[in-house]
This record gives structure tokens, sequence and C-alpha cells, in this order.
């Protein structure tokens, strides 16, 4: 008995270091990535400096973004990572190099991200603005260390400040869970701000997601080159050289007017011939090809998203076991988590990263937050700091939003499934309802919009010496204008 005592003793310690080498492997993965990512944006100017002190806190408050990130991306690829291990367990039972990949594995990996998730909304990036905000009491010894102790004590009084709001927000609601003691920190209330944190970064996908979804067929877009009907391109170069040659001979004035119309010009002759010349440039099947496809592709993967949705809706009205809940173990290899099987289970992965993706482009592209859009070599410590925090709260809330829309049948692990919302029927419903109407709604509105759009291009405006859109006509009109005053 004694022998097999310790044969299950070491049997679960061998698991135990398996399991921490392949999560401290992966993060470190994670962490390069998200390093490399943060030094392409950031200000170099900010990090290159005289002030060794300066510079010293720049680069402690970028190792505590580039963490966050880390935990951001991670967050993102839970359910992938847990929908794909199913499918792999499921295609081999057997295979003795497929032993590592278990329910334990998985399970750790979702506590990891809550606990890294809640560390680092709460007191990493909180503690990273207040450091490089910090100056050092007055009258202590200036260094390093001032500025910590400074950062330290504001994110204290920051902390007594939420968690009375968290203790008054929880006794208004619960009033038999007023009574709960300050040891109950860890197990109640830092999960119960974590859940209103959930709750916010869930409202924000449901408003920048449909957005998003919408969004993406015009960044898309701009980045492919568009076929257009009834047009020669060789044509069109051709006519655009020659009107150039001829403004350029009627532009020989010195006046300070025309001098100013010579450079609007000039400027937009260069970036409409720079746009002719990709599409000269490309291959038939990239301009003919690459963008219906593309389109086409996005135009599914959003009616495939709305349709899974509109699927959850009905079964939230007929079977109670589609609402989102916890599960203790996951329980993998047992059965698919989609009826198609194998090619299901990797439909929900792509539609998970696609609106991942799709919630990244609208919470950037939304009149509120564009201001934080990145850029590179030119983004400060503070922004950088803002968007570590907001692309957290989106991923640490997309587990719950896929789940709670249906996406994905993989009940939440951990303290992710301990949500009381969650539970809530009316909440889950009208949540599924109000993203099939806005996604709908945006889809229809995008198709329609773009289809005007070129029709009335290829068969209105194909006739113009220039083949343009419709916003440089103005231009157009005012150049010949100014033209034909000057004649």
């Amino acid at each position: 008995m004694e022998t097999d005592d310790v044969s299950v003793r070491e049997q679960l310690f061998h698991n135990r270091v398996r399991e921490t080498i392949i999560c401290v492997l992966l993060f470190t993965c994670l962490y390069m990535v998200s390093y490399l990512i943060l030094t392409h944006f950031k200000k170099t100017a900010e990090f290159v400096t005289d002030d060794i002190e300066d510079a010293t806190v720049n680069k402690i408050a970028l190792w505590l973004c580039t963490f966050t990130l880390s935990v951001a991306v991670c967050a993102v690829l839970l359910l992938p990572i847990s929908i794909l291990s199913n499918e792999v367990l499921l295609t081999f039972p057997h295979s003795y190099y497929m032993q590592w990949l278990n329910g334990s594995l998985i399970h750790g990996l979702w506590n990891l991200v809550f606990l890294f998730s809640n560390l680092s909304l709460v007191f990493l990036m909180p503690f990273a603005y207040f450091f490089t905000e910090s100056e050092g009491f007055a009258g202590s010894k200036k260094g390093v260390m001032a500025r910590v102790y400074e950062a330290v004590v504001l994110l204290l009084l920051l902390a007594l400040l939420v968690l009375g709001i968290v203790w008054v927000a929880s006794a208004l609601l619960h009033d038999n869970i007023a009574r709960k003691s300050l040891y109950d920190l860890w197990e109640y209330y830092l999960p119960y701000l974590y859940s209103g944190i959930s709750l916010f970064g869930v409202l924000l996908l449901l408003l920048c997601t449909p957005f998003g979804l919408s969004r993406m067929f015009s960044v898309t877009g701009s980045l492919l080159v568009k076929p257009r009907l009834l047009e020669d391109v060789e044509d069109t170069l051709s006519c655009t050289a020659f009107e150039e040659d001829s403004l350029s001979r009627k532009l020989n004035c010195k006046s300070v007017t025309m001098i100013t119309l010579s450079t609007m010009h000039n400027n937009f002759l260069f970036f409409l011939v720079l746009p002719i010349e990709m599409r000269r440039k490309a291959s038939p099947w990239q301009r003919n090809l690459g963008y219906p496809l593309a389109m086409l592709m996005l135009l599914a993967l959003t009616v495939m998203c709305v349709l899974m949705v509109c699927f959850n809706v009905l079964e939230l009205l007929l079977d109670e076991t589609a609402m989102p809940r916890g599960m203790e173990d996951p329980h993998l290899g047992m059965a698919s988590f989609s009826m198609f099987g194998s090619l299901g289970a990797a439909v929900q992965v792509v539609l998970i990263l696609y609106l991942m993706v799709s919630s990244v482009v609208g919470f950037y592209s939304s009149p509120l937050f564009t201001g934080l859009l990145p850029r590179a070599q030119d983004t400060n410590l503070t922004q950088m700091i803002a968007n570590c925090v907001s692309l957290l709260i989106l991923s640490s809330a997309l587990p719950v939003f896929s789940r709670t829309l249906g996406i994905t049948r993989f009940d939440l692990l951990g303290d992710f499934g301990r949500y009381n919302w969650l539970g809530n029927f009316y909440i889950v419903f009208l949540y599924n309802m109000l993203f099939a109407g806005l996604t709908s709604a945006s889809l229809i509105k995008t198709v329609t919009w773009a289809v005007q759009r070129e029709l009335i291009r290829a068969f209105g405006l194909h006739r113009l010496p220039l083949t343009v859109s419709r916003s440089t006509v103005p231009f157009r009109l005012l150049l010949a204008s100014g033209l034909s005053k000057i004649q």
C-alpha cells in the first residue's frame, strides 16, 4: 500500500511539474511576442534619454504593460486552445505523445488567466500609471525608490476606495453578504469586482463587435485591390498622365494663389496615381478575385455568427442547458463540442478569433476611443497603459461573450463561470437579441451602401476624365473653376 501511495504521489508531482513547464513556455512565448509589438509602437524618445531615472521607470512600466498584453493574448486563446485540445484527444485517444494534454492542464490555464487578469487590472496597471506620473514625496530623497513609495501609497488609497465601492454595491444588492469580513477579500470581493469588470467588458463587446463587423469590410477593402467595373486600368493611367501634363503647363503662374493650388494639385495627383499604379501592378487574379473572395468570406463569417446566435435564442427558449454555466472538470476527449465534429469545432475557433478581431476594430473605430489608436514609434506610455487595459478587458470577457452567444458549447472553467448574472435568463436572452439585431442592421447597411456606391461609380462616374470617387469631385470642380478664372 505504501508503494502504491508513493507512486501516486510521484505521478501527481510529475504531472504538476509538466503542467508548470508547459504554462511557463507558453507564457514566455506570448511575452516575447507582446514585447516586440509594444516596442514597435513605443515612443523611442521616452526610452533614449539622459535622465537615467526616467529611463528606468519607463522600462519597468513597459515590462508591466508587456505582462498585461501577454495575459490578454492568453485570454483570447483560452477557448481556441480548449476546443482544439478536445478535438485532438478525440482524434488520438490512446496516443502516448498526447498524454500531457489533459483537463488538468486546461483547467490550470483558465485559473492562471483569471488570476493574472485580476492582478493586472487591479494592481499592475494602476501601479504602472502612478509610477510613471510620480516624482516622489516632497522632502524625500530623489530616486526610483521614492517614486515607488509614492506609487504604492496611491495604489493603496485607490484599492481602499475601490474596495469600499465594492462593499457598498454588494451590500445594496445582497443584504446577507454585507456581513462578510475582510478575510473574504480574496474569496469574494476580488471575484465580485472582476465580475463587474467582466460585465462591463461584455457590454463593451456588445457595442464594439457589431460595429467592428461592419467596419471589417472597409478595412479589408483598403488593404486589397478592388475590382472596377467598366474600367481599363491602362486607359485610366494614360488619362491621368495627360491631365497632369496639361494642368502642369497651365499652372506656371507665380502668384501665391496659384502656387497653393499647384501644391494641392500635385498632392492630389500623387495619391491618385499611386492607387492606379498599385492596380496596374496587381495581377488579374488579385484584381478580379482577391477582393470578391475576401468580401464573400467576411460576409459568410458574419452571417454564420448571426445564424448561430439566432439558433441559440431558440435553444434558450426551449432548453435550459443552453444557458451559460461553469463546470469543474472539462472532461476532454469524451465528446465533441460541436454537432458537426472536428469541422464544426474548427469553425467555432475561427468565429471566436474573428469576433475578437472585429471587436478590436470596432473599439478603435468608435469616436470615443479613436484617440487611443496606437501609432508606430509614436505612442507614449500613458497611451500604452490605456491600450493594454482596454485590450485586457475585451479579451478577458471574450470567453463569457462567446459562450453567452452560443458560438461554442464549451462551458466556462474556474472562476469564469461564477458570475451571478450568467444565470439570469432575461439578461442572457436580451443580450443575444441585441447582438443579433445590431449585427444584422450593421450588415444590411454596409452591404447595401457598398452596392449602391459601386453601381453609381460604375455607371455614373466612369465617364469622368479621372476615374475617382465622388469625394474628389469638389476638388476637381474647384481646380477647374480656378483655371477658368485665370484663363
